[in-house]
């Protein structure tokens, strides 16, 4: 039977078996359990956005309502408040100070968000409503204003999730319609030239309907003067409630923009004493370099208690991007003022569709009670992709020709259309038992890929069992300590040296922590000692017998330990504060006398640290300020250079005055320079000290 024949077999059968709990829940027999009393509170209402800076559930975590503070899983929850309040303009900002995150490494780079968790890169790790974006390199850059709120769940999460990375799931949760009327609309303008217009309105007609529209355009720049993006976004969301068990929220985006893709800096350049030079150097080609991007997503989600208490949930997603982009790469130092540049081509379009079903209610045994999830999700992609390199002049960096041309394309255009199924169905229960919290979760998924990913043939199929189990205890003041286990799967395709297709990298790990919510303020505090590993990751190896040549033998393994310490509170008289510190030694494990055997990952430093506290006086007036400090880290995975530790230090501060609202933002205020990280080829650099002023009308 074929992968496609089985996505339909599952997506009929799915829905039997999620009615069977419920069909079960409606009859007794002899041999029945007689059932107390079932309910289910609608704290997973997605409306329902954090009032300050404490959350107290998620929506990505267990997709269940079990508060944060007893799920067995270290989770944080970024609010649209704090977002606000930091000045934060995409995702990399918006988890600066998340305890283990290395937010922004790249610099701000218009295309992508690319942060760090654990050591692993959230490239296949990014998920929108709780589904996860589509794209096979990375996910797109999303605006960050209309989301209501950001959630990191950290560790292995394929038994909710499927197919993705150990480092767990990054989730933006967009802006809902609400019950009850308001609006906003205002301007922006940076010290980097950047300019913007934004509104947010909201209506509710009536007790049964709502709706809410969300907009901005941008003219960002950055420290790089040719560094911009032009484009706006527009998303409309809107809910219906025909009965009080039945909701139904309708989402749509609209996202037009011309992201620059970055060109950076060879690594050689930097610490030579030019770096304040070089940091708002364009090392591109004015008259080769270009964007242009648009993408499109509308999506449902359904839900409806039964009679009995038992609720059915569904999530549906469609994504449409279409990107054509032509950029210029930094190389080799080749001369005292010169080095050597690449540029290539890239067109993407793209068509996802995911649909997540899930069934979940409470069933009471005794002393116990099961709060039971049923679940089943499919996601096809479908993708066309093309690529060329090209030659590119050198540049003298310090006299740089911007239009020398002289572009020759190396090799015939790669390109190629190909397909990803991916279908699973899992079971979840979260067990009260008096003061002890337990959760078990299993997973089977069937993945495929067919056709070709630039000119090479890029297939796989592979059938996967992944797992999750929890156990802690809740103590009266509000403590529970926790250990949890949890799997990851992420398919690979290609083949190793003996022409055998690779087998996905699998992710394991344990974990230790303590979750406190204190009793005489609103907070949540956590502590989560972890050892993550994957195993399954490739190595490059000679061919046998003096053979010329190499090729791919999975033989390596990456373990990432440490210790993550968070805090979230609110205080009395107007007081927040949010502050992490994360230790996280990461290890690659190879044969002996592999170049990487016992080196570190790539971007991974050991320390990061960082504190924000806000006072809101009660007269309008608002200021808060924070630090953040990343520590040293590799630039590679055979660790043959080092970047710095920074110090970075950030003011906010707002005024109120009548239905007026004006706020300053200021990032990185010492104008520190340092390299954020380095790619395949070239460094960037982290943005400069950054001043940002908005005004904002609200009704």
């Amino acid at each position: 039977m074929t992968l496609s024949s089985r996505v339909l077999l599952l997506a009929g059968t799915s829905l039997l078996t999620l009615a069977l709990p419920a069909l079960a829940q409606t009859e007794t027999t002899a041999q029945s359990v007689v059932l107390d009393e079932v309910v289910l509170t609608a704290t997973t209402d997605t409306t329902a956005a954090a009032d300050g800076y404490v959350a107290s559930y998620s929506q990505i975590a267990t997709k269940s309502d079990v508060p944060l503070a007893e799920t067995q899983q270290s989770v944080s929850v970024v609010t649209n408040q704090q977002i606000r309040d930091q000045g934060a303009e995409n995702l990399g900002q918006a988890l600066g100070y998340t305890a283990g995150v290395l937010a922004e490494p790249f610099g701000k780079d218009p295309r992508f968000d690319t942060p760090y968790v654990r050591g692993f890169k959230a490239e296949n790790a990014q998920y929108v409503n709780g589904l996860r974006q589509g794209r096979y390199f990375g996910a797109i850059k999303q605006e960050i204003y209309g989301m209501q709120q950001i959630e990191v769940l950290r560790g292995p999460s394929s038994t909710l999730y499927g197919a993705g990375s150990p480092l767990g799931v990054i989730n933006m949760v967009q802006k809902r319609a609400q019950n009850y009327d308001f609006g906003e609309a205002g301007i922006g303008y940076d010290s980097n030239q950047s300019k913007q217009f934004f509104f947010d309105v909201n209506r509710a007609p009536s007790e049964e309907l709502s709706w809410r529209v969300t907009g901005i355009g941008r003219d960002d720049s950055t420290q790089i003067e040719d560094l911009t993006n032009k484009g706006g976004y527009l998303a409309g969301a809107v809910r219906w409630t025909p009965t009080d068990a039945t909701t139904i929220d309708f989402l749509l985006t609209y996202t037009k923009d011309k992201p620059m893709p970055p060109t950076g800096v060879p690594f050689a350049l930097t610490g030579t004493g030019h770096d304040d030079y070089l940091r708002e150097l364009y090392t591109g080609q004015k008259d080769w370099d270009d964007s242009d991007r648009k993408s499109i997503s509308f999506g449902v989600e359904f839900s409806h208690e039964f009679d009995n208490g038992w609720k059915l949930s569904q999530g549906f997603r469609y994504e449409k991007l279409d990107w054509n982009y032509r950029t210029t790469y930094a190389s080799a130092v080749n001369g005292p003022t010169s080095f050597s540049r690449g540029s290539s081509e890239q067109l993407e379009d793209s068509d996802t569709v995911s649909l997540d079903t899930r069934l979940n209610g409470e069933v009471v045994t005794g002393g116990i009670t099961h709060k039971l999830l049923f679940g089943a999700d499919v996601r096809k992609y479908d993708a066309t992709e093309s690529s060329q390199f090209f030659t590119a002049s050198d540049l003298n960096w310090e006299d740089p020709d911007y239009y020398a041309g002289g572009r020759t394309p190396y090799g015939p255009a790669n390109a190629g259309p190909s397909t990803l199924r991916q279908a699973g169905i899992y079971a979840q229960d979260e067990i009260e038992y008096g003061n002890w919290r337990g959760s078990v979760g299993l997973r089977y998924d069937w993945v495929e890929q067919t056709g070709e990913r630039y000119g090479s043939v890029s297939e796989y199929k592979d059938n996967k069992v992944t797992g999750r189990v929890g156990l802690g205890y809740l103590f009266a003041n509000g403590a529970m300590p926790y250990a949890s286990y949890s799997t990851s799967f992420d398919p690979q395709a290609g083949l190793d040296i003996d022409d055998n297709v690779l087998r996905p990298t699998e992710g394991e790990q344990w974990e230790l922590g303590v979750k406190y919510q204190p009793q005489s303020f609103d907070g949540l505090i956590s502590v989560a000692l972890y050892d993550l590993r994957q195993t399954n990751v490739n190595r490059t190896v000679d061919r046998p017998n003096g053979e010329p040549g190499s090729g791919i033998r999975q033989i390596g393994e990456v373990r990432s330990r440490g210790i993550e310490l968070e805090a979230t509170a609110q205080l009395a008289e107007g007081w927040k504060v949010r502050g992490g510190y994360a230790y996280n030694k990461t290890e690659q494990k190879a044969p002996a006398g592999d170049v990487l055997d016992g080196k570190e990952l790539a971007d991974a430093p050991r320390h990061l640290a960082s504190l924000w506290i806000d006072r809101d006086f009660g007269n309008g007036l608002r200021v808060g300020g924070g630090v953040r400090y990343l520590g040293s880290r590799f630039i590679n995975a055979s660790n043959t250079a080092k970047l710095d530790s920074v110090t970075l230090v950030d003011l906010g501060g707002s005024y109120t005055f009548n239905n007026i609202e004006t706020s300053v933002n200021i990032t990185n205020l010492t104008d520190e320079v340092y390299v954020g990280a380095c790619g395949f080829s070239y460094c960037s650099y982290g943005e400069g000290r950054t001043i940002q002023a908005k005004m904002t009308y609200k009704w």
